[in-house]
């Protein structure tokens, strides 16, 4: 069982991420929190604390934002999953919470099938993680350094920005799918501009992209990140 704390000062979007998560097979809400103080009080404070395996965490709350709280936390020597969930667009949040280590950015509001996709691509995750513990043979270390080792990156082509190609892979990192409307208007950037740095993302072999189905009309482009 995974347990999930639930961190928003909005009490309605509180119950509705709560019950988000009650309907997911393998979950379960541990901890409520209202505001950043709660939320460190349960994750770092004196005990008892609350088991947590997954935080839902609010980026702007009225004794604090969300980035404090991950600053926090991971001074304090906290590990715990946690992924960014706010209304918050700018790309200067999307590149400190992705700095923080968040494994996802989910941008409200968002459907229940949103929600689910992103909590089942984490628990694919942890069962990666968990199929790695425990001893390994030479073979497998090579081949996870291997793994974990990028080439150096090429250089940015003319015409674009290093910062805002940066920006561009943060935000694909934390969102998981984006399309180029997605990626404009979370970076403030023109759709044409964010499709330049999304293609030479693909270009590069750092994304992949595909028709995205099930809105009218022509389907929409979405890239993913391949490493």
């Amino acid at each position: 069982m995974i347990d999930v704390m639930v961190v928003d000062d909005d009490a309605l979007t509180l119950e509705l991420h709560t019950t988000y998560v009650g309907r997911m097979a393998g979950f379960r809400v541990s901890a409520q929190c209202a505001g950043a103080h709660a939320a460190l009080r349960g994750l770092v404070g004196p005990e008892p604390r609350p088991p947590v395996d997954l935080v839902l965490l609010d980026m702007t709350m009225p004794d604090g934002s969300g980035v404090d709280v991950l600053r926090t936390m991971r001074a304090r020597g906290s590990t715990v999953d946690v992924i960014a969930v706010t209304s918050v667009r700018d790309a200067e949040t999307v590149r400190a919470t992705a700095s923080l280590g968040v494994v996802q950015y989910l941008v409200k509001p968002f459907p229940f099938s949103v929600f689910r996709e992103r909590l089942e691509e984490f628990r694919a995750g942890l069962d990666e993680r968990a199929a790695r513990t425990g001893g390994t043979t030479q073979a497998e270390i090579d081949a996870l350094l291997g793994a974990g080792r990028r080439p150096p990156s090429p250089p940015t082509p003319k015409g674009l920005s290093a910062q805002t190609l940066e920006s561009v892979s943060a935000a694909l990192r934390t969102q998981g799918a984006i399309s180029a409307a997605e990626a404009a208007e979370i970076l403030g950037l023109s759709r044409v501009a964010a499709r330049r740095y999304l293609e030479h993302l693909v270009s590069v072999g750092a994304a992949e992209k595909a028709p995205r189905y099930g809105r009218p009309g022509r389907p929409e482009t979405e890239y993913r990140r391949t490493m």
